[in-house]
This record gives C-alpha cells, structure tokens and sequence, in this order.
C-alpha cells in the first residue's frame, strides 16, 4: 500500500491516543490547519532530525495558524520520553495498531538490507480548516523539512 491521497480529497477522519493518554481526532482541529506528519521511530536520527527542524520552526507555524502533530507506532511512554528530551512543543499520536497510517496510506512494505517489511512510510499531510489535504509530502528531507512544508 503507498500513499494515494492527493491534494483536494478530503483527509481521512482519525482517532487516536497522544503522549498524555488523551483521545485525538482530526475533528478536534476543525477550523485549524494541521501539519500531520508520520515518521517511523522516536529518538532515531532522520526521525529526531525531523522533528527538531519543526520544533525551531514552531513559533512561525503557529503564526501561520498551524498546529503540528507527529504519528509514529511507538507508545505513548516513548513519546513522553522522546517529547521531554527534545524538548517538542506539540504532541505526538500512539498509532500503535498503525490505524491512522493504514487510513493516510502511509503504511507499507519497506526494504532494509535487502530484507522486507512493514512499516511507516516517512510523509506529511497539511490539512485546510476545512479538513481537506492542501499538501502532500512524499520524499521528506527530515533536515529540512519545514521548508518543504511552507
């Protein structure tokens, strides 16, 4: 499965569970864009990279009216640990049955070492106050991502 959402369609209905234990959906950020990003493991380089290049971003997205919020399957404990260290001023989804990858198309079958698996597809989602996807970012550079985003 890859990633067949496109600019226009209207962006999957979520649910999900943050660092704080606290139930997440895309309802929640109606009226509000949304940088929905997936990367594939807390405190990992590319991954850590990612989310520091948007945590020093932060303060213009949120002039901009954008929340930002990461999905990875790692739990909730990961998270906070991941969250604190870096010290991330947004939350971070436990897609631990990976439901709302599955739903963004960005689960699939991945290859390391010549060995196959599945996993998170490394993309982002800007979604409108309307809900709908304005942006889809399918080769993320993790150092540089903001200016992909804006």
């Amino acid at each position: 499965m890859a990633i067949t959402l496109q600019v226009g369609d209207k962006a999957p209905a979520f649910k999900s569970i943050n660092e704080k234990g606290e139930k997440v959906s895309l309802a929640d950020y109606k009226g509000k864009k949304l940088v929905l990003y997936f990367y594939p493991k807390d405190s990992t380089p590319g991954c850590t990279a990612e989310a520091c290049d948007l945590r020093d971003n932060y303060e213009m997205f949120q002039k901009q009216g954008y929340e930002i919020l990461g999905v990875s399957p790692d739990s909730e404990k990961s998270h906070v640990k991941f969250i604190e260290k870096y010290e991330l001023p947004f939350s971070l989804l436990a897609d631990e049955d990976h439901s709302v990858a599955e739903a963004f198309g960005a689960w699939g079958e991945k290859s390391m070492y010549g060995k196959k698996y599945m996993g998170i597809l490394r993309s982002t989602f800007v979604i409108d106050e309307k809900g709908k996807i304005e942006k889809v970012i399918e080769k993320v550079d993790t150092k540089a991502h903001t200016k992909q985003i804006i």
